[in-house]
């Protein structure tokens, strides 16, 4: 018997499609069934890498571990990531392609659609189900010809549709209606019905308005999904509320991280904002980076530009300051590159070619490259021989007199830098907060005494299953049972 496909779509971004594809894949897997995640297209900077190095979107990524799979570059073919408003990097099968302005994007979909294709079909061959992630919204009707991203793949595929909207967000039957009126008539044929997501309050109150919209469209409400306060899963893109909310508690250890334009697998600041004894807060343009202990430069996906966008706010006084009162700085990735003397994009991979200078406070000079590394490893932090884990997503490469201080000695060889007030750090490695015993030894670096231990992966875990008992309660009690043949 064929795969089982169900795509689920949005009104619009951020509309909950992530979630519901997490929640069902959980929920499906909870039941014995072997199911797969699938993005066709994603737009995000933050990333994962598989276990053969290739690169995806890291939504894909926590839906493979909700279905209790190692991810693969066939969850999501094509993975975009923006580093100016007009251009992306291309990610094709895991691997990069080149950089591409919009025009020339949609002129190269075809082959994208090649890849997409034979990605969906290796696991509708493998699984008993797959659950698909549509990207933005099918009623972006400009982008109708070739789209490979929401009803074009599931035509294509033959896949029946599920269409979610965010009730939290405000008019969410004008969201419905509008999105229904925007599709052609096949498209419309395809939509089996509606999911309502973050619903808070009694339902009777909504009941009308669920019976209008089954008399006007002629579908049903598939299900309306609870608002899950606190709820916690890792971000697809954008840096949200989403996760407990912080309640500094005396002795918490302020950390402070600049929200870069262009930030990148922002995610690794997830244990942390999740830690009971840690008060961490992303500071936008406008907000200042004083009275921190600790402050990491993150990840970003057009360092020079963010570099710059953080020159020109002042806070590159900012961190001199905060090193001359006692603070620690950690940078991570594209962080650890801005703390060198120098970066240069000869060849202009994420914007004009040129070299910029750095904060110049490591001996360290980095020049991007074409070709990328994307390794997971593991090893040793040189504070406290902690154990770390984690895994590289850079273009380049980074020398100078302080990597002879590494900041970890991984699998393949030392990695990073440490100043030789030993009050900085700079590391290649993303996730380097996840393992415990990492954590706690950079936390007392930093200054916090005593830092307690704090199960991160029980936290996501606890996050992926919340979200798999609301599927169980609020979709698959109704008629998505008979569409996914349960």
């Amino acid at each position: 018997m064929a795969a089982v496909c169900l795509m689920i779509q949005g009104t619009t971004s951020d509309s909950g499609k992530s979630a519901v594809v997490t929640g069902l894949c959980r929920a499906l897997h909870r039941r014995g069934i072997d199911v797969a995640p699938f993005k066709p297209q994603n737009m995000a900077n933050n990333s994962a890498v598989t276990t053969g190095g290739g690169e995806i979107g890291r939504s894909q990524a926590i839906q493979a571990r909700a279905a209790g799979l190692e991810p693969t570059p066939d969850m999501n073919p094509v993975l975009l990531k923006p580093d100016t408003d007009t251009g992306a990097q291309v990610v094709l099968g895991g691997k990069v392609v080149g950089t591409m302005d919009a025009i020339g994007y949609h002129a190269y979909k075809r082959t994208a659609r090649d890849e997409v294709l034979a990605g969906y079909r290796r696991l509708a061959a493998t699984f008993d189900a797959v659950i698909v992630e549509g990207a933005g919204s099918p009623a972006e009707i400009n982008l109708r010809e070739d789209d490979i991203a929401n009803m074009g793949f599931a035509e294509a595929v033959d896949c029946p549709v599920a269409l979610v909207a965010d009730i939290d967000r405000g008019g969410v039957f004008a969201q419905l209606v509008g999105t229904h009126e925007l599709l052609s008539p096949s498209e419309r044929q395809r939509l089996k019905g509606f999911v309502i997501n973050r619903f808070r309050g009694d339902r009777r109150l909504l009941e009308p308005g669920l019976e209008w919209l089954g008399d006007h469209t002629g579908l049903p409400v598939l299900g309306v999904l609870p608002h899950l306060d606190g709820l916690h899963l890792e971000a697809e893109d954008r840096i949200g509320p989403e996760g407990p909310a912080q309640v500094s508690r005396e002795g918490s250890l302020k950390v402070r991280v600049p929200a870069l334009p262009r930030i990148s697998n922002h995610t690794d600041l997830d244990p942390l904002r999740l830690h009971p004894r840690v008060d961490l807060r992303f500071a936008g343009a406008g907000e200042s980076l004083d009275g921190s202990d600790l402050l990491v430069l993150p990840g970003s996906k057009s360092v020079r530009s963010d570099l710059e966008w953080l020159r020109h706010r002042g806070w590159d006084e900012a961190i001199r300051r905060h090193l001359r009162y006692g603070g620690k700085v950690i940078g991570i990735c594209g962080g650890l590159q801005m703390l060198g003397r120098s970066l240069s994009d000869p060849l202009g991979l994420e914007g004009p070619p040129g070299t910029s200078e750095g904060l110049g406070l490591l001996d360290l000079t980095t020049e991007l490259a074409p070709e990328k590394r994307l390794a997971r490893t593991r090893g040793r932090l040189t504070i406290g021989e902690a154990e770390v884990t984690g895994y590289e997503i850079h273009m380049g490469a980074t020398t100078g007199r302080d990597l002879e201080r590494p900041a970890a000695h991984l699998a393949n060889g030392p990695d990073g830098a440490r100043s030789g007030d030993d009050r900085i750090l700079g590391t290649y490695l993303h996730g380097l907060f996840e393992a415990t015993e990492a954590r706690e030894a950079l936390l007392a670096w930093a200054g916090l005494a005593d830092p307690e231990p704090f199960d991160y992966d029980g936290a996501r875990e606890a996050g992926i299953d919340r979200l798999a008992d609301a599927v169980e309660e609020h979709l698959l009690s109704g008629p998505l049972r008979e569409i996914l043949r349960l």
